[in-house]
C-alpha cells in the first residue's frame, strides 16, 4: 500500500503517515460526490448559511489545535497559523451573511414579458490546493462553491496531508451531508484521472505557473472550466514623496509573511533613486532584526520553510542571481538546521536574474533602482507575472492614477500590503492565472450563469 508523509520542517521529524487511495477507490468517492450533490443543490440557502455559521464556530472552538498542525505540518509561525485559520471563520460568516444576495435573479429588461439571470450550481469541483496557507486556500476555493450548491472534492498538497483531512472532519462535524466535501488523498500523478472523471464539473488551482498549465491543458481538453491562481513576483514601487519608514516598514513585512512563501508577498521593491539610499537602509535594519527559528517560540518572527527542497531550490535561484551581478547585502546561506533560510537582501537586481524574472518563494528581497516613477512604471510591469502590487507615495490620488491605469496586475494596493479579502475579488493576469476568486465575482465562476427569457 502506497502512503504519504507529513514531515515536520523545523527538524525532519514523521510526524504521521497516511495511505493514498487507489483508482478504484477514488472512483468510488468521485461516483457517490456526484450523488451529493444533487441532494445539496436542493438544499434551502437558510441551510446552507446556517451550516457555514457552524463551520466557523467550529475553526473558533479547535483553532488552537489546527493551528498547532499547520505549524508542525510546513513550519508556520504559531501566531499566523492562528490568525489563518481565524480568517477561515470570518470568511464561512462572510458568505453566510451574503451568498443568497450574490446569487438571486437578476431581471434585465428586454422585449419579453419578464427575462433574467439566474445562477444555478455546475455540480462537483475539484481544489488543487497548496501548502502555504493549508487551511485558507482550500476555504477560499470551498466556501463560495459550497454555497453556491456545488459540492467539492480537494486534493491537497502532498506535505500537508493531516491538514487535508482536519478540513474534511470539520465539515463533518459541522453537520454537513455526506459526499458534500470530501479530501481526496491521491498524488499530482492522479490529478489527470479526476479532472477526467465525468463527475467533474470544473477545476480550481492555486500553485504554480506550471502546475497551472498542466492543469489547464487536461481542463480544457475535457472542455471543462478552470480557475487559476498562479505564482507572482509582486512588484512594491516606492516613489520619491514616499513616507520611507512607513514604506519600508509594511514592505519588510509584506516580504515576510509566512517566511516569505506567499503568491502575494512582496517580491521587488523598486524605488526612485532619490530615495533609494535612505529606503535600503530602513529596509536592512528592519530586515537585520527579524528573528528565524522555532515557530512556536513567542519571539519567532519567520519559521523555517515548508521542505528542504524549497529552501534548496531558493538558495539556488539567489546563488545564479548573484552570479549574473546582483549584491547580498544580508543573509544569502543555507541554515545548517532544518529547512530555515534567513532574511536576505539582494541589490543590484536586473532583468535577466532569476531575482528578477521568477517568484522567489521565500525571505529574499529583490532591491531595483529606477530613475523615476516613470522608470519605476516600466520595471514593474516588466515581468511575466501580474498578480499583486502596492505603491507607496504621500500624493494618494496620483498613486490611484498609476494604480488603476498603468500598473500590470490583477490587484494594486496604495500605502499597504497586498492580502485576500472575502469582500474583494482575488486573482491575476498573464503568468499568474485567470479567473477570480472571493467577492461576488468569485462566488460567480462556478455556476452556470442562465438566461431565462419569457414571453
Amino acid at each position: 500500500m502506497s502512503i504519504i508523509k507529513s514531515v515536520n520542517p523545523v527538524n525532519g521529524e514523521v510526524i504521521n503517515e497516511y495511505p493514498l487511495l487507489s483508482t478504484s477507490e477514488v472512483d468510488r468517492i468521485l461516483n457517490k460526490m456526484n450523488e451529493g450533490f444533487h441532494i445539496w443543490k436542493n438544499t434551502s440557502f437558510t441551510r446552507r448559511a446556517n451550516l457555514l455559521n457552524t463551520l466557523a464556530q467550529q475553526l473558533r472552538q479547535n483553532k488552537e489545535s489546527l493551528a498547532k498542525l499547520i505549524s508542525l505540518e510546513m513550519g508556520k509561525v504559531y501566531k499566523e497559523s492562528l490568525a489563518e485559520i481565524e480568517k477561515c471563520a470570518s470568511l464561512c460568516e462572510y458568505y453566510a451573511e451574503n451568498g443568497e444576495e450574490f446569487l438571486s435573479d437578476v431581471t434585465i429588461k428586454t422585449e419579453a414579458s419578464h427575462s433574467f439571470v439566474t445562477y444555478q450550481p455546475l455540480g462537483v469541483i475539484l481544489g488543487v490546493m497548496p501548502w502555504n496557507f493549508p487551511f485558507w486556500q482550500v476555504f477560499r476555493f470551498a466556501i463560495p462553491t459550497l454555497i453556491s450548491g456545488n459540492a467539492c472534492v480537494l486534493k491537497h498538497a502532498s506535505n500537508v496531508p493531516g491538514s487535508a483531512l482536519a478540513i474534511e472532519n470539520l465539515f463533518i462535524q459541522a453537520g454537513f451531508p455526506d459526499n458534500t466535501f470530501r479530501t481526496l488523498l491521491i498524488t499530482s500523478n492522479d490529478v489527470k484521472q479526476v479532472i477526467e472523471h465525468p463527475a467533474i464539473k470544473a477545476v480550481s488551482l492555486t500553485g504554480s505557473t506550471d502546475a497551472g498549465k498542466n492543469v489547464a491543458a487536461v481542463a480544457g481538453g475535457a472542455l471543462k472550466k478552470a480557475v487559476l491562481e498562479l505564482g507572482g513576483s509582486d512588484a512594491y514601487i516606492i516613489l520619491k514623496d514616499a513616507d520611507i519608514d512607513y514604506a519600508a516598514s509594511i514592505c519588510v513585512k509584506s516580504r515576510l509573511i509566512n517566511a516569505g512563501q506567499s503568491c502575494i508577498a512582496a517580491k521587488r521593491f523598486i524605488v526612485e533613486e532619490n530615495v533609494y539610499d535612505a529606503f535600503l537602509k530602513k529596509f536592512s535594519d528592519l530586515m537585520q532584526a527579524i528573528k528565524f527559528g522555532d515557530p512556536f517560540a513567542a519571539d519567532t518572527d519567520i519559521g523555517p520553510m515548508a521542505t528542504h527542497k524549497l529552501r534548496n531550490g531558493l538558495h539556488k535561484q539567489v546563488e545564479i542571481s548573484i552570479e549574473k551581478g546582483a549584491g547580498c547585502i544580508l543573509g544569502g546561506y543555507e541554515h545548517e538546521e532544518g529547512s530555515f533560510y534567513p532574511p536576505t537582501i539582494l541589490t543590484n537586481v536586473e532583468a535577466g536574474m532569476p531575482a528578477f524574472d521568477e517568484e522567489l518563494f521565500g525571505p529574499v528581497a529583490a532591491i531595483i533602482k529606477a530613475k523615476n516613477h516613470v522608470d519605476a512604471i516600466e520595471l514593474a510591469n516588466k515581468s511575466n507575472f501580474g498578480l499583486g502590487s502596492a505603491i507607496f507615495s504621500k500624493d494618494s490620488k496620483t498613486a490611484t492614477d498609476i494604480a488603476k491605469y498603468q500598473i500590470e496586475s490583477g490587484c494594486c494596493f496604495v500605502n499597504d500590503f497586498v492580502r485576500s479579502d472575502p469582500r474583494l475579488p482575488f486573482g491575476g493576469i498573464k503568468q499568474s492565472g485567470y479567473g477570480r476568486e472571493l467577492g461576488a465575482f468569485g462566488i460567480h465562476e462556478f455556476v452556470n450563469i442562465k438566461t431565462v427569457y419569457v414571453k
